[in-house]
């Protein structure tokens, strides 16, 4: 695959001239951002500080790298909490998030030099598919455009992973994102045409649920592919790729928009979940009744279970994970939080800014 900016030398700014990352007036959860020290962080949510954009390192210059760009050798960061140690020597680059209430990663918004954006990626693809290096993985990515486009979902689906970058290769997963509701429908149609896609089943199952379990440690194989059973994702039919589209609020959604959240300590519960209507999208929120405390850094934690209603999770790894009656079993910040009605409380929040502790939401039953 071409990537943008080759021709640009190692010892300078990286140039905006980019086939894929064009200045956007918009900047939304998982589009990603490269900075001018060469380093692309993956956005996380919509609600960013005045100073920064929230997110997390994905690519970095790194020798032991494996990935081309820019003329430099990149490092691919799959893990949130290592994004602290990578910036270690950039104080700059942690901010404090009073939606989420702690201290997280971001890039300072002067220091942004290309903004990749999910939706523009897939319209550039569809028009310049030579941008592509034709492997067979490549040529499913076209044919899942090829799609989206007849159907007139390109408004509401976007191309993001390794392919928004242009660090895509022969072995890469085809990672997408969909926006609101029309979104999910449309996504959902496409996770079923069954020329483009095929759903893990049979042997593939031990594939995802080793994919999987190294990031959700302690869940059983029955429950873990339950679980993942009802996300969007499945392997393409040509080269038999690992695809998944990743469902996001809508544009103009505001339900965190007025959110603040203080950490009042860990907890680890069983919980029943009551509500997931606002689970099925990033970041996602799930009412839930706790059943058993588990574990807890805090003193009393069953008078504190009795007032926790929510989960909340800006990972897609638990977005549309769960239904209303499942019990789940939960590692997280216990937050209290003042927001509009239906959010404001004490919740469990799953999204994981920090390098000591394992957040995690297992299906129990």
């Amino acid at each position: 695959m071409s990537a943008p900016g080759t021709s640009t030398p190692p010892s300078s700014r990286p140039s905006t001239a980019s086939p894929l990352g064009r200045a956007l007036p918009t900047v939304r959860d998982r589009d990603y951002l490269l900075d001018r020290s060469g380093v692309i962080f993956k956005v996380i949510g919509d609600v960013h500080p005045g100073s920064h954009w929230l997110g997390y390192v994905k690519y970095y210059p790194d020798e032991r790298g494996d990935r081309t760009l820019f003329g430099r050798t990149y490092r691919q960061n799959a893990v949130v909490s290592k994004a602290f140690g990578i910036l270690a020597d950039r104080p700059e680059c942690y901010v404090y998030s009073p939606a989420i209430g702690c201290v997280i990663t971001g890039v300072p918004r002067d220091d942004v030099v290309i903004h990749y954006s999910c939706r523009q990626a897939l319209a550039t693809l569809y028009e310049t598919p030579s941008l592509l290096d034709g492997s067979p993985v490549s040529q499913d990515l076209l044919a899942v455009i090829g799609w989206i486009m007849d159907h007139e979902a390109d408004d509401v689906i976007g191309v993001t992973g390794s392919f928004l970058v242009g660090v895509a290769g022969a072995h890469s997963d085809i990672d997408l994102v969909c926006y609101g509701p029309r979104g999910y429908e449309a996504a959902q149609r496409m996770f079923t045409e069954r020329s483009l896609i095929r759903p893990y089943a049979g042997e593939t199952l031990t594939r995802l649920y080793l994919r999987r379990a190294k990031y959700m440690a302690g869940s059983s194989f029955d429950m873990l592919l339950r679980q993942e059973s009802r996300k969007l994702q499945g392997l393409t039919n040509g080269a038999g790729a690992h695809i998944n589209c990743e469902p996001l609020r809508a544009d103009g959604d505001r339900t965190f928009h007025d959110v603040f959240a203080q950490e009042v300590g860990h907890i680890s519960v069983l919980a029943r979940i009551t509500d997931h209507h606002e689970g099925l999208a990033t970041p996602a929120l799930y009412g839930i009744d706790v059943e058993t405390v588990i574990a807890s850094t805090i003193d009393e934690a069953e008078v504190f279970a009795r007032r926790i209603t929510h989960l909340r999770s800006y990972l897609g790894a638990y977005t549309g994970a769960f239904r209303q009656g499942d019990t789940v079993h939960l590692s997280g910040r216990l937050v209290h939080i003042q927001g509009p009605v239906g959010i404001g409380g004490f919740g469990i929040e799953l999204t994981p800014r920090s390098a000591t502790e394992s957040y995690l939401a297992n299906l129990a039953r």
